[in-house]
């Protein structure tokens, strides 16, 4: 029985641009895989390109009309025909997706929040990314003994926000039977883990250090634009309850 006023036993967490600065080591691995394929000039005026291309079809992997492993190869095939170079794209993925594993930097206030929430429940990690490397990350990253769980797309067959992610995330739980009441996911997308959360129907928390404005249709329970903000936000969410 916990003393705490949060009324979540669940926490769900988005991996990467939550609780792992993804873009940091985004472009350290691309940087390193371009270098390991012999390239020297002109890396740093490539990883935008490569951005949008790998951003474009990571919207289409969640839509379901790409696959993961055409995914991982196709980002760097389109790069590379963009720009001319004549680079293995199938050796590209395979060098920057070891190096993604060892390149993790922690969001700032990640592991303070881990901490306190694994004091209160059960924490789960729901992503899309690749499940072998995500594993690896959350090693690599120390936060792996507040983790109870990692539920993956690739494991699922099916990704955010589909609902069908968010049923076969929460069977993982095993600290207590699952409610959707005592459920929350923190995430910076709003279109995968916000509106996900909402046609699952639970809690959510939008992790937003850029101060976007949220011009969609998903609606966070409560948004904030520091980690350390995330549990005195959960704690707001449980006031009316506890008034009541």
């Amino acid at each position: 029985m916990t003393h705490s006023a949060v009324k979540h036993t669940l926490f769900l967490f988005d991996l990467d641009d939550t609780l792992l600065d993804f873009r940091a080591s985004e472009q350290l691995s691309f940087v390193r895989t371009l270098q390991a394929l012999g390239l020297d000039g002109a890396i740093d005026a490539l990883f935008p390109q490569y951005q949008a291309i790998n951003v474009a079809l990571w919207r289409a992997f969640e839509a379901g009309t790409v696959s993961k492993e055409l995914l991982k190869v196709e980002r760097f095939r389109r790069t590379f025909l963009q720009n001319g170079l004549d680079l293995d794209p199938e050796r590209a993925s395979a060098l920057y997706l070891e190096s993604l594993s060892e390149t993790v930097v922690l969001v700032d206030g990640a592991q303070r929040l881990c901490a306190a929430l694994s004091a209160l429940g059960e924490i789960g990690i729901i992503t899309n990314g690749v499940e072998h490397i995500q594993h690896r990350r959350i090693a690599s990253s120390g936060l792996d003994r507040y983790i109870s769980f990692v539920a993956t797309s690739e494991a699922c067959g099916h990704a955010k926000p589909d609902t069908r992610f968010f049923e076969y995330s929460v069977r993982m739980a095993r600290a207590r039977p699952f409610a959707k009441a005592e459920t929350v996911i923190v995430g910076d997308r709003l279109d995968a883990d916000i509106l996900g959360a909402n046609r699952f129907g639970i809690d959510s928390c939008w992790f937003n250090p850029g101060r976007l404005a949220n011009d969609t249709l998903a609606l966070p329970s409560a948004e904030v634009a520091h980690l350390d903000q995330v549990l005195p936000a959960l704690e707001a969410l449980a006031a009316p309850a506890a008034a009541a």
